[in-house]
């Protein structure tokens, strides 16, 4: 297990745990960000930028911090 921010571009895995507080929780889970989602690291930007990643259909934009906090299980 590893959290988000540590995957590269077109890897995958399960979300196993959202560490954050109840509000920021709530706003991931509005946005399909919910333990037993797969995602998917899109891409990367320079400089320890923001992450996009994809979670069913849809694509996100995550700050590196948030990133962090989410625990993934990888994808074999």
């Amino acid at each position: 297990m590893t959290h988000l921010d540590q995957l590269k571009p077109s890897m995958r895995g399960t979300i196993h745990a959202l560490d954050v507080g109840k509000d920021l929780a709530r706003r991931m889970a509005g946005l399909g960000l919910r333990p037993g989602s797969t995602i998917e690291v899109i891409r990367v930007g320079p400089f320890n930028g923001p992450m996009q990643v994809r979670v069913g259909h849809t694509d996100l934009m995550l700050r590196r911090s948030e990133a962090a906090h989410i625990s993934v299980c990888l994808a074999v």
